[in-house]
């Protein structure tokens, strides 16, 4: 799943950021508040985590400015703030939960986990043709066959099924899966994509994983290879390994 953390203390905010890719997710880290609404805007997250102390841009007022623009998506604030009126104000304004702090990893994913279940529309398993991805359980099949997958392998093979039917780019890729520049000389993104295709027993050209010459990878968008909209897994299927390759 995507996820954005508003967060301006940059030692918790690294924390929280290892400690929910640990799980799989791919997380965008923001400092202010009007850098947390600009990496809205362009992530269209699933679940925000957001503190209350941040800096140009208040906690409750980026709250205020993400409800405007989304009824629905996932909100958790974080703060250090003990009054009750703080808290009471907060779910008011439209926040799903709130922990205070200190708080505990574990409860925090606990809470993450719940609220992305809630989220009826979330698009929680993905398809494409045989291929199944349980996005919140990281879980993947095909054919009726267990694919263990690594955590890199799993977020790149899930940005290209949420892009279905678009090019999306080497660079694009770099970005939004291993945080890298684009500028950085690497070939990591066709280093993994032959790693998922021998996986996937999708060898190129690829039906599965097409390669769009000089400009990156796509999913194909047709009547075989549909997103469906689910919170529930239709058929067993195993955790993707938490290892990094």
């Amino acid at each position: 799943m995507r996820l954005l953390i508003a967060e301006d203390d940059k030692a918790l905010g690294v924390f929280l950021r290892r400690g929910l890719e640990a799980e799989g997710h791919r997380v965008r880290l923001a400092y202010d508040g009007a850098e947390a609404m600009r990496a809205f805007r362009e992530e269209q997250p699933d679940l925000t985590i957001l503190d209350l102390n941040l800096p140009v841009m208040d906690g409750e007022e980026v709250l205020s400015a993400v409800r405007t623009m989304d009824h629905d998506l996932p909100v958790l604030v974080l703060t250090a703030r003990q009054e009750v009126e703080t808290r009471v104000r907060c779910l008011d304004h439209g926040a799903d939960d709130l922990m205070v702090k200190p708080f505990s990893l574990y409860e925090l994913r606990a809470r993450c986990r719940a609220l992305l279940r809630r989220k009826r529309e979330a698009r929680l398993l993905l398809r494409a043709s045989n291929l199944e991805l349980n996005r919140l359980d990281h879980r993947a099949i095909r054919g009726g066959e267990v694919i263990e997958l690594t955590n890199k392998e799993f977020a790149l093979l899930e940005h290209l099924m949420l892009n279905r039917g678009h090019c999306v780019s080497r660079m694009e890729l770099l970005d939004s899966v291993w945080h890298l520049e684009p500028a950085q000389s690497t070939n990591i993104v066709d280093v993994y994509v032959n790693y998922l295709r021998r996986k996937l027993k999708d060898p190129p050209p690829g039906q599965l994983i097409q390669t769009v010459r000089c400009k990156g990878y796509m999913v194909p968008a047709d009547d075989n290879m549909s997103l469906v909209a689910s919170s529930v897994p239709t058929e067993i299927t195993v955790q993707a390994s938490t290892a990094q390759a």
